[in-house]
């Protein structure tokens, strides 16, 4: 049986629901080897701010049970790179991409999407889990008046799919998906990381230079499946999923939970091919289980 896999993401067409976690894939050159990059639902890229940002000290990974740290600082060379190099490369391969927008404060996000516009880009994903530099450090995911003002200017900016990537590490999820929904947001993309540490007990030193990081991998799966159903129940929106997803299994199960696609993101790390293998899962599920097109699965968790 032929599985129809086409999704639609807040107005941004996939071939099939599989899109890469911003940070995991670079642009996609890295990956090419082992995968036809066109094949994917689309390819997100690395966090882009205006200006490039050298990252955090060293080190910042750092292995755990059933996952990673990571404190990279979103390094990147700049917008005008991604430009001049990168997002050409994935248009002559015939990808779809994502560009995840970074900014440390409102203006900066509103400035890279504006450099952007003539650039081959299907849509952004807007990370606000950066720190805002014009309200103290916090950071602005974590704040509904912020979130409000970021995803309204970025709004402003561009008619193109609008996703709005959430920090899980909230008292209440849902306000913030909430915020973004009202203030224009096409998609919701979650989760970012969850903050954690690791300790080296005999030197007793952080594993981290920076002592926190975001921690990801299938540890965090559980956390994010709950989090993109509470969503589910609380927007009309589509929801990106993320968190943990490294079979085609894993990436069902977010989409019964609610979301509409999904991306991989550290299994990529110790699998270079686990983009297309989730493909493939996916396909199979829905052929073992009668399952004609992709999109009957969306929210169908029976409870």
């Amino acid at each position: 049986m032929a599985v129809a896999m086409q999704v639609n993401l807040g107005g941004l067409t996939m071939k099939n629901p599989v899109t890469t976690a911003s940070g995991t894939f670079a642009a996609g050159r890295e990956y090419s080897a082992f995968v036809d990059v066109s094949a994917l639902g689309a390819v997100t890229t690395k966090g882009v701010s205006l200006h490039g940002w050298e990252g955090n000290a060293s080190p910042r990974i750092a292995e755990t049970p059933s996952g990673m740290l990571n404190s990279i600082g979103l390094q990147n060379p700049g917008v005008d790179h991604l430009k001049e190099v990168e997002l050409p490369w994935l248009a002559s391969q015939g990808a779809t991409t994502i560009v995840n927008v970074s900014g440390h404060s409102f203006g900066e996000y509103v400035a890279v999407i504006e450099a952007l516009e003539e650039a081959p880009v299907d849509a952004y994903e807007v990370n606000i889990s950066c720190p805002n530099v014009d309200a103290g450090g916090m950071t602005i995911g974590t704040d509904p008046a912020s979130v409000t003002e970021v995803v309204q200017r970025c709004r402003e900016a561009t008619e193109r799919p609008l996703i709005v990537k959430l920090t899980p590490n909230v008292t209440d999820i849902t306000e913030i998906a909430r915020a973004a929904e009202a203030a224009g947001a096409d998609a919701l993309s979650l989760i970012n990381t969850l903050m954690g540490m690791a300790i080296d007990a005999e030197r007793r030193k952080p594993l981290l230079a920076r002592v926190v990081g975001g921690f990801s991998g299938p540890a965090v799966k559980p956390v994010a499946l709950r989090l993109v159903w509470e969503c589910h129940k609380a927007v009309k929106i589509p929801l990106l999923g993320m968190g943990g997803i490294a079979s085609g299994v894993d990436a069902v199960e977010f989409m019964l939970a609610g979301a509409t696609a999904v991306a991989v993101g550290t299994a990529n790390f110790y699998n270079p091919t686990a983009t297309v293998e989730v493909i493939a899962g996916i396909a199979d599920y829905c052929e073992r289980h009668g399952v004609s097109d992709v999109n009957e699965l969306i929210g169908a968790l029976e409870c």
